[in-house]
């Protein structure tokens, strides 16, 4: 009896051992990553075209939540990311020099990646964008650090293919540092002017149980975009190609300039592609046969009277050559949305760029007027703007604050008001909206590129859904292994309740036997 407790002892030991082993592992694994890993990761789904997915938290379907967590794990939603973060302020106040921050709006979070621009999974109608925090999408209220990341504080920090340097936990621009002998250049985005020799001083992976993790950054694998500062020559492939379909007449050097940023942009806005001036997945456009031409600019010379009266020419035959689409940034844009704030079109304060919310506003406009519902500025829409004619929004409830911007946009989440304590508000789900043929026609003709790299994004597994897989994987082997354990116990009680049981039958045929010889004794 005494073995069978001890057994029994042990058994029970080793099977609360392999729980908290089994269980343990599985909470832990995979909420480990870096902010520059972060915030590659964030732009290569871009990149790819990630799908926006509803709960999706898998590389190449993810709503916004799910892109941070298809790379470090973590917290799922955005407001128990918010309140776990280790570190958090407000976006009016700036947001610091720091790759892979996370950013929150009410029902809604984001990815910042430096430079003042950021990466979210917006809804069904966009995917994945990538956009400035203050464009037109602004609302972020707060950016925060992720409990599930490590940030840098002093040294080296490769992101993009550039190098950046830390200094009180954010990276520094517009200045020099000479570091090891050697003196280095930071430009207003902070990139380094050279490759630094020695690395070793980088304290971004200062925990070690982030060691690991290092796979799930893209940081130190081959870059898959190029943009203004880029070099090499995959560079020199773009300048060759650009300049064979008319766009740049520059060196073709292998140094992404402003001229080649400029000439890319011309190619991408021909071509209906996201005009952003990055040359990623799209460049599978540039380098088709298909890819559009540079349209030929005929140059004529008028004789010096004709010039004349050319320069004599009214404000009116001069806006007759005016257009004002989408993608546009000038005061003439912030004029526009000036009026069109006036008319009850446009309910938030104006900036100058011609964005999507700038877009539905005028095609509201241009319905209640009876003109073409194209959402460009042309101009009929123009004249009859700035008109006395023009009418005032029969509808103005329709636009209130933060709801007629996101209804503009169809930007997937539903907002709510802005509160004090975000402990207040909950993640809305981001399935109710509705969206206008208009605006899908729009995404359709804006991502065609993206949509096609979404076929290949299926090959790409992040190390933390690998976790996701490995966790099942040990649990199932959990629970066949407390199976075996307990299929054991049984067998041995029941052995044990057999042999029990035959000892008893035994003594009591023995007993009786002696009790019949006792008896027959007696009689004889």
């Amino acid at each position: 009896m005494q073995r069978i407790k001890k057994l029994t002892a042990i058994i029970l030991s080793i099977l609360t051992l392999s729980s908290v082993c089994v269980f343990g592992s599985a909470f832990s694994a995979g909420a480990s990553g870096t902010g520059a890993g972060l915030a590659e990761w964030a732009l290569n789904a871009y990149y790819e075209g990630w799908s926006y997915v509803y709960g999706g938290s898998t590389p190449g379907a993810v709503d916004c939540s799910g892109l941070i967590y298809s790379y470090c794990g973590g917290e799922r939603c955005g407001d128990p990311q918010l309140n776990t973060a280790t570190e958090r302020g407000s976006v009016s106040n700036g947001i610091p020099n720091v790759h892979g921050l996370g950013l929150w709006r009410p029902g809604h979070v984001g990815v910042y990646v430096g430079d003042g621009m950021e990466v979210d999974a917006r809804g069904d109608a966009y995917d994945m964008c990538y956009e400035s925090v203050y464009g037109s999408y602004s609302g972020w209220t707060y950016w925060f650090k992720l409990a599930a990341v490590s940030y840098p504080t002093n040294g080296w920090e490769k992101f993009s293919g550039d190098y950046y340097y830390y200094e009180n936990g954010e990276y520094i621009t517009n200045t020099s540092r000479t570091i090891g002998g050697t003196t280095y250049y930071f430009d207003s985005k902070g990139r380094s002017s050279k490759t630094p020799s020695d690395t070793s001083s980088n304290s971004s992976n200062s925990s070690s149980n982030n060691s690991g993790s290092s796979s799930n950054s893209s940081s130190q694998s081959k870059p898959t975009s190029w943009r203004n500062g880029s070099t090499g020559e995959e560079v020199k492939k773009i300048q060759s190609r650009l300049a064979e379909l008319g766009y740049y007449t520059g060196a073709v050097d292998g140094s992404f300039g402003d001229a080649t940023e400029k000439a890319y942009r011309a190619f991408q806005e021909a071509a209906g592609l996201t005009v952003d001036g990055i040359a990623g997945s799209d460049r599978e456009v540039l380098y088709s046969d298909d890819a559009p031409y540079a349209p030929k600019v005929e140059e004529t010379t008028a004789p010096a009277e004709e010039k004349k009266d050319d320069e004599k020419k009214t404000d009116e035959e001069e806006k007759s050559s005016i257009e004002f689409k989408s993608g546009d940034e000038s005061d003439d844009v912030k004029a526009i949305q000036g009026k069109l704030a006036e008319l009850k079109y446009f309910d938030v304060d104006p900036t100058g760029y011609y964005g999507d919310y700038t877009v539905q506003t005028v095609m509201n406009f241009q319905l209640a007027n009876g003109l073409e519902a194209t959402g460009i500025i042309d101009e009929a829409t123009y004249k009859l703007l700035f008109s006395t004619d023009a009418v005032v929004n029969p509808n103005p409830t329709e636009n209130t604050d933060e709801q007629s911007a996101t209804t503009a946009v169809e930007s997937g989440p539903v907002q709510m008001p802005l509160t004090t304590s975000p402990s207040e508000l909950i993640i809305v789900n981001e399935q109710n909206q509705s969206y206008t043929d208009t605006a899908t026609d729009v995404v359709k003709k804006t991502n065609k590129v993206t949509k096609k790299a979404l076929s290949n994004s299926s090959s790409v597994i992040p190390s933390a859904a690998t976790a996701e897989v490995k966790r099942t994987a040990n649990i199932w082997l959990w629970f066949v292994l407390v199976a075996v354990i307990l299929g054991a116990l049984a067998a041995v009680f029941m052995l044990r309740d057999r042999k029990s049981n035959r000892y008893a039958k035994y003594c009591a045929k023995k007993k009786k036997h002696a009790s019949f010889k006792s008896e027959v004794n007696t009689r004889w």
